[in-house]
């Protein structure tokens, strides 16, 4: 009802303050480095250990001469 009585430059005004009231009510995020610097702490142990053992009958068959391939 009361709608209907207002005029289009009151209801443009009541928007732009429902708009501002809105945007006032708004959380701000604020980011901010740390005074300490960054600690990792890091626990790794590697380890490689390869092996290579070819028989010789393995080699021997597997070479290029022996026609299996």
């Amino acid at each position: 009802m009361i709608l209907k009585r207002l005029t289009p430059t009151l209801a443009l005004a009541l928007f732009f303050a429902m708009a501002v009231f809105t945007a006032a009510c708004t959380p701000t995020v604020k980011v901010q480095a740390s005074d300490e610097p960054i600690t990792i702490n890091l626990n790794v142990k590697i380890e490689h250990e390869i092996r290579v053992k070819v028989d010789k009958e393995l080699d021997d068959i597997l070479s290029d001469d022996s026609g299996l391939f």
